[in-house]
């Protein structure tokens, strides 16, 4: 069972997996696949936020 810093660090890579894909998905102006990853991305920020971590310089999307 994965402790509370495994958590951590899955959700860091995902978030940030999100964060390239909605950047993707903005540029090629995919706006039903951004939408569906700011769901998943609005999640992940969450769960950072309630763990602690500081999203200020990571969070490159700021919504």
């Amino acid at each position: 069972m994965p402790n509370g810093l495994e958590i951590i660090q899955r959700a860091l890579e995902d978030f940030a997996k999100v964060q390239r894909r909605m950047l993707l998905a903005k540029k090629e102006n995919a706006t039903e696949t951004y939408a569906d990853l700011k769901k998943e991305y609005k999640t992940l920020k969450a769960l950072l936020n309630v763990s602690g971590v500081n999203l200020t310089e990571i969070d490159e999307i700021k919504e």
